[in-house]
């Protein structure tokens, strides 16, 4: 048998390689849209890509079913309750799906999405029972799936309830594969492994040790996280007819009309930088969720970076996202304009003579946690809407829990005209470490 996970760090994305090396013939599960690492997995283990079987239309990134399709001529399978408008194989509750001796065991498991289906698999050389589960957006590590994406959160969330149930049937020691890791924005409280066992997630996964359907739900349907902006996007380019591979991308000498994404450090934008460009450094964590928030898709986008492996790296994340006609990239433009960070020592003595007003950047359940008084609170991925509405005449100082949100937020504040400066070495963290006070707050029924 041939397994292989896949992971994007990212975006906290699995997806998988599953197939019968004897037979020469493989499967696809839930491929993201650079499928170049599942071509050359499959080259060197010398199988054919047959078919691409999805758990169910994603929200969260662009799928690469249709380049397997195009590109390898992979028949695509899905349920029908997804209502796809490209050609596609019927997934139905308890069909199975053979690639040599490995047999994929259709599980219908609506709540996520209706169309939703996990994939028991067995490697039937060793025996019938199944000896992992492909979970998708359902039954994660240490959580569940969030149940608010496609239909209202309470019945999402009844229907999340049963088909956790059901995979919870399957014996202990069943490994149990997800669709998505810590860093995904498709559930609250994921573990950062990777995988686990249906019995370790019977015993200690929250989600399974609620008594009732009713007491599910109201676990479940209210506390969902932020939904980018760019998600309907992606359910209507993963839904749609088959998207083929990307255009090359080109180098520019001019960004004229264009907003240019810079994707290199702060520090190192801090100290030069295009005028009017937002940096969203890729060398930090979730770089294609934070482009998601921050980006339109009728946008024409340009790339900044230090290095051709970072313009490549944010082009990869970027398209995952559903910005696939990025304009192109710049290659060491001129960077007169410069952004000052502010130091802790600094902001202590702003603050004391009120000279600036302080944005707090961070989440409302990280500033419920504690905040610096008087500091006003605009989450970094809404800063571009309500920029304008800054300052009151003032300096702003964005600040988040480490710094790289708050350079984030300067950058769009910036680009704007607002008079913008950030925490970039440090933040409430080292805030914290020093002594200083937060206020804590707590909202009403906590």
């Amino acid at each position: 048998m041939l397994f292989r996970q896949f992971v994007d760090e990212g975006l906290g994305c699995g997806s998988y390689l599953v197939g019968d090396e004897h037979a020469g013939v493989a499967v696809v599960v839930d491929p993201a849209y650079a499928i170049e690492p599942y071509l050359e997995e499959a080259a060197r283990r010398r199988v054919r890509i047959e078919r691409v079987l999805e758990t169910h239309t994603h929200a969260d990134h662009v799928s690469g079913h249709g380049r397997l399709a195009l590109e390898v001529g992979a028949t695509v399978a899905v349920h029908p309750a997804a209502e796809p408008a490209f050609p596609f194989e019927p997934l139905e509750d308890g069909a199975v799906i053979e690639a040599g001796d490995v047999a994929l065991r259709v599980v219908h498991t609506p709540g996520h999405r209706p169309e939703h289906c996990a994939f028991a698999v067995s490697d039937r050389s060793r025996a019938e029972e199944p000896w992992l589960v492909l979970t998708g957006d359902s039954l994660l590590v240490g959580d569940a799936a969030r149940p608010d994406l496609a239909v209202e959160a309470d019945e999402g969330a009844r229907g999340l309830f049963h088909s956790l149930r059901r995979l919870g049937e399957l014996a202990d020691g069943v490994e149990l594969y997800p669709g998505h890791v810590a860093g995904s924005l498709c559930g609250a409280a994921m573990s950062s492994k990777t995988s686990s066992t249906v019995g370790f997630e019977r015993r200690f996964n929250p989600t399974l040790e609620l008594p009732d359907e009713d007491a599910f739900v109201q676990a479940t349907a209210g506390g969902s996280q932020p939904r980018p902006p760019n998600m309907a996007r992606i359910v209507e380019l993963n839904r749609g007819p088959f998207l083929p591979a990307p255009p090359e991308l080109r180098r520019l000498e001019t960004w004229v009309g264009a907003t240019v994404v810079d994707v290199r450090p702060a520090a190192a934008f801090a100290e030069g930088h295009v005028p009017g460009a937002f940096n969203i450094p890729v060398a930090g964590s979730s770089f294609a969720t934070r482009a998601g928030f921050l980006l339109s898709a009728d946008e024409r986008i340009v790339l900044h970076g230090s290095s051709p492996e970072e313009v490549e790296r944010a082009t990869r994340g970027l398209r995952s996202v559903g910005f696939v006609e990025l304009a192109g990239y710049l290659e060491d433009p001129e960077t007169p304009d410069r952004l000052e960070p502010v130091a802790l020592d600094e902001l202590e003595g702003l603050l004391a003579s009120g000279a600036v007003e302080l944005v707090d950047v961070r989440e409302a359940d990280e500033r419920d946690g504690g905040y610096i008084s008087g500091s006003r609170h605009v989450p970094y991925r809404l800063v571009r809407a309500c920029g304008d509405e800054l300052g009151n005449g003032k300096p702003v100082v964005t600040i988040c829990e480490t710094g790289s949100r708050a350079a984030i937020a300067a950058s769009v504040l910036a680009a704007a005209g607002v008079d913008a400066r950030p925490v970039i070495y440090g933040g409430l963290r080292e805030w914290r470490a020093r002594g200083n006070q937060t206020v804590q707050f707590r909202r009403c029924g906590t």
